[in-house]
């Protein structure tokens, strides 16, 4: 079961200052819970556990997995960028073998993220020898970044195999009623799955946008909307020991009372990498806004604890650390004695790797808050699709409530628009003329 801990966290901020960020947590909390609160016509997320275990939506997403196994599909790309991806990367990552691409699944690889023309070209060069299938995610279908990567793979699956057999190699998850991709789906005859109305990209990942994915790579998606429905029923608890509460609170006393304005997540094992860029999206642009919020950036340690551990050990005291724990590694390999011992590691003999990593986590720590930096563990006992589910929603519902505390709107994301008005004046898309010029002034 997830957990949070304090760890040293009392070396800075006092026990009466806590509690009354935790007094903050609970009454921004009975706001999320009931509905109150800006943004509140996206809070679809909170329920998606519940509801789509009632649902049929995971037999639809298996329906579509089955058919595209029938046709010996062995390569999906899926198109999305921003929350329309990071979740699925994430859990696929995660969960999957870091060398070896399993024979009872596709390969899933993800376009749309970026802009990068070779990128493309090298995802192209792939696909010429697979047999392939798509996922494109969008509920308008004109962002430009996935909409580019559409296009160039629609056309390609089309003369591949037709346009017939496209319709049956290309599903849309997309808004149920309007936009662009949606009007192609209906017009093309895609398959369909729906971005609820009421719930916001970066908050997706349990949708559609995040399962369909998942389950296309082999995973099993009931798992993990069961561990998520856990932490959901967890999360509704009004108490001090509610981990998304202590989280929060903590997270707020070190931003607003001691003035700690970067929160770096950290894991000690690689497969985590995506759930900081995950993370990052979900506190960066809900917290984000007003002048305000806590700048999330990650670490991948201990490799960056021979990079970025010298800032963290001795740079500015601008920061704190949320750890990311994993209690029990799925595999096993024990340290053997060499008789020649040149690297002098013999002392390690018949240890696991894993103790290893458990003692650099340890010593990483103490080390740091020794050094001035306060670090909040979320704990998860092993890395599979029910605590994976449980992550997800824990630092969904944790980021409502304490975006709530800073007073700020967690749903929205009015600053993502600025780059995208220079970009189509610099491209001269119709409409844009004007901004253009004055644009083309300032270079």
């Amino acid at each position: 079961m997830l957990s949070v801990k304090l760890n040293g966290c009392d070396n800075f901020v006092k026990s009466t200052d806590y509690q009354e960020y935790v007094k903050k947590a609970l009454a921004t909390k009975a706001v999320l819970d009931a509905g109150t609160g800006a943004g509140n016509d996206f809070l679809g997320w909170k329920t998606l556990p519940s509801e789509t275990l009632e649902s049929d939506l995971i037999e639809q997403c298996g329906a579509v997995c089955d058919k595209w196994r029938e046709m010996g599909v062995n390569l999906v790309v899926v198109i999305g960028i921003g929350g329309s991806y990071l979740g699925a990367k994430c859990a696929i990552e995660a969960l999957q073998h870091g060398f070896v691409q399993r024979t009872d699944a596709p390969r899933i690889v993800f376009a749309g993220e970026n802009l990068g023309e070779d990128y493309l070209c090298e995802l192209m060069d792939l696909a010429k020898g697979m047999n392939v299938a798509c996922i494109v995610i969008s509920k308008s279908g004109t962002t430009t970044e996935p909409a580019v990567a559409f296009r160039i793979i629609k056309q390609f699956i089309e003369q591949k195999y037709g346009k017939a057999e496209a319709s049956l190699r290309i599903v849309a998850v997309t808004d149920k009623a309007r936009g662009a991709l949606k009007s192609l789906s209906t017009q093309e005859g895609y398959k369909t799955f729906v971005i609820p109305d009421n719930v916001g990209g970066r908050f997706s990942v349990l949708t559609p946008v995040g399962l369909l994915p998942i389950m296309a790579a082999g995973y099993d998606v009931k798992k993990m909307l069961e561990g998520a429905k856990r932490m959901q029923d967890i999360c509704s608890e009004a108490s001090g020991e509610n981990p998304a509460v202590k989280y929060a609170a903590m997270r707020n006393a070190l931003y607003l009372g001691l003035g700690k304005k970067i929160e770096v997540l950290i894991n000690f094992n690689p497969k985590l990498q995506y759930l900081g860029e995950w993370w990052k999206q979900l506190y960066g642009e809900s917290e984000g806004k007003d002048g305000k919020g806590i700048f999330p950036a990650s670490c991948n340690f201990t490799t960056d604890l021979h990079s970025m551990g010298q800032y963290i050990q001795d740079g500015e005291r601008i920061l704190f650390e949320t750890l990311v724990s994993v209690a029990t590694p799925s595999r096993k390999m024990v340290i053997e004695a060499d008789e020649q011992n040149l690297d002098g590691l013999n002392f390690l003999a018949g240890k696991r790797v894993d103790e290893c990593n458990q003692m650099a986590q340890l010593g990483t720590k103490l080390a740091h808050i020794d050094g001035g930096v306060p670090q909040i563990e979320v704990a998860i006992e092993k890395l599979d699709e029910e605590h994976l589910g449980e992550l997800f929603y824990f630092f969904e519902y944790a980021c409502g409530v304490s975006a709530y505390i800073l007073g700020i709107n967690p749903f929205n994301q009015p600053g993502v628009e600025a780059y995208k008005k220079n970009m189509f004046a610099l491209l001269d898309k119709p409409g844009y003329e004007e901004a253009s010029k004055e644009i083309r002034k300032r270079l």
